[in-house]
C-alpha cells in the first residue's frame, strides 16, 4: 500500500490533460464566436473538466495528509501550507499582474476588483457581465477554500479522536449542496429569469460559489480515504479497474444528457454531485493497478499534466491575443484552433519555466532543510 502512494500516478497524469483539454476547448469555442461547427456537442459537457480537477484535487491533497495519520504521525499542516503556497501563488500572482497591468491580455474588458483575486473571494458574487476578465480563476478560489479549511477540519477530527465518523460530516457536506443549490436555483435564478442577462443570475449564484461547488472534491476526498484507510476494501476494489472506468463513463453518458442544458432545475440540483461521482469512479480506476491508465505511462500526457495549471491561468487571455492576431488572415477555421493551442501550450511551458520550476526547487530545498 504504501509504495503506492508514493509511486508516481500516470493515470492522473491522463485524467488531468483530459481535464485541461476540455476547459480549453469550451472556453476557445466561446472566445472563437462559435466558428468551429464540431465542437458545440462537445462543449455540452467540457465545462466539467473542471469538476475532474475538483476530484482530482480532493484525491490529491487528502492522500498526504491522510498518510502521516495512517503512519501514526503528526499531520503536517506546517509543511503542506509551504508546498500549497510555492505551488499555486507564485505564478497565480504573476498572471494576475499581467492581467491587471497588460489590459491587452484580458479576453473581456474589466476585471473584479484586485483585493477579490488576492484574497480569493472572486468567486463570491461574480458578475460576468461587469467583470467577466480572468473569471475562470472562480475555481482556483474554491480549491484555496478546501486548502485553507480542510487541514483544519482534519487536524480536529484527529484530535478528537472522531475521525473515523468523518464519513458522517462528508455525507452531510454532500447533502446540504442539495439544499443550497435548491434555495440558489429556486430563489435568486428563477426570479430573474426572464430579466436581460437572465443566464449571469445563474454563474452567479449557482455555478460559481464554493458552497454550491464542493461535490468533486468531497468525492476525492471520499475516495483517498477508502485508499488510505481501507486496503482491505480498495485491494478488492482495484481488482477491477478497467471496469470501473466503464461504469463511471456509464454515469458520465447519462449526465451528458441530464446537463444538456446545465441552467436547468434538474442538473442545477443533481447535475453536479452525479458528475462528481461519475469522475470518481473514473478516478478510482486510474489509481487501480490493473485498470489500462495506470498501466500506460505517456510522455505527452505527462507534459500537459505537468503545464496544466499554467495553462489553466493563461489559456482565455492567450487565445485572445492569438485570435486578434489573426484576425487579418484568412485560414481554415481548424489551422486557428492549432495555431492557439500551440501559443497556449508555449506560453504556458515558458511560465512553467521561469516561474513554475525555480519556485518548486526552492520549495524542496525549504523542505528538505527542516
Amino acid at each position: 500500500m504504501g509504495n503506492t502512494i508514493n509511486k508516481k500516478l500516470f493515470g492522473l497524469d491522463h485524467l488531468r490533460a483530459v481535464a485541461i483539454l476540455f476547459v480549453f476547448f469550451f472556453h476557445y469555442f466561446i472566445l472563437s464566436n462559435a466558428t468551429l461547427k464540431w465542437l458545440p456537442n462537445f462543449l455540452k459537457f467540457g465545462w466539467t473538466g473542471v469538476d475532474l480537477f475538483f476530484v482530482l484535487s480532493g484525491f490529491l491533497i487528502s492522500v498526504q495528509l491522510f498518510l502521516p495519520i495512517k503512519l501514526n504521525q503528526a499531520i503536517p499542516i506546517k509543511q503542506f501550507f509551504l508546498k500549497r503556497f510555492f505551488r499555486i501563488i507564485p505564478l497565480y500572482l504573476v498572471v494576475v499582474c499581467i492581467y491587471f497591468c497588460m489590459p491587452f491580455f484580458r479576453e473581456k474588458e474589466n476585471l473584479p476588483p484586485l483585493w477579490k483575486f488576492l484574497t480569493f473571494t472572486q468567486n463570491i458574487g461574480l458578475d460576468l457581465n461587469a467583470f467577466g476578465a480572468f473569471s475562470h480563476a472562480w475555481s482556483l478560489c474554491v480549491e484555496e477554500h478546501f486548502y485553507l479549511l480542510f487541514p483544519f477540519i482534519l487536524f480536529l477530527l484527529h484530535y478528537t479522536g472522531l475521525l473515523k465518523r468523518a464519513y458522517w460530516l462528508v455525507l452531510a457536506i454532500f447533502l446540504l449542496g442539495f439544499a443550497t443549490r435548491f434555495y440558489s436555483f429556486t430563489q435568486l435564478y428563477i426570479p430573474r429569469i426572464g430579466q436581460e442577462n437572465g443566464w449571469m443570475y445563474w454563474y452567479k449564484h449557482i455555478y460559481y460559489p464554493t458552497y454550491n461547488r464542493l461535490d468533486g472534491i468531497l468525492v476525492g476526498v471520499s475516495i483517498a480515504a477508502v485508499y488510505v484507510f481501507l486496503p482491505n476494501v480498495w485491494n478488492r476494489i482495484r481488482n477491477y479497474g478497467n471496469f470501473i472506468f466503464g461504469f463511471g463513463l456509464l454515469i458520465l453518458a447519462g449526465c451528458y444528457f441530464l446537463c444538456y442544458d446545465k441552467t436547468a432545475f434538474n442538473a442545477s440540483i443533481f447535475g453536479f454531485p452525479l458528475i462528481a461521482i461519475g469522475y470518481g469512479f473514473v478516478v478510482a480506476a486510474a489509481v487501480s493497478e490493473t485498470s489500462f491508465l495506470y498501466k500506460w505511462n505517456s510522455r505527452l500526457t505527462t507534459f500537459i499534466a505537468t503545464i496544466s495549471y499554467s495553462v489553466y491561468l493563461t489559456h482565455k487571455g492567450v487565445i485572445h491575443l492569438t485570435l486578434t492576431f489573426l484576425s487579418d488572415y484568412v485560414m481554415h477555421n481548424n489551422v486557428r484552433l492549432l495555431i492557439c493551442m500551440i501559443t497556449c501550450i508555449s506560453f504556458a511551458y515558458l511560465l512553467h519555466f521561469i516561474v513554475e520550476r525555480p519556485f518548486m526547487k526552492w520549495r524542496s530545498r525549504m523542505i528538505e532543510a527542516k
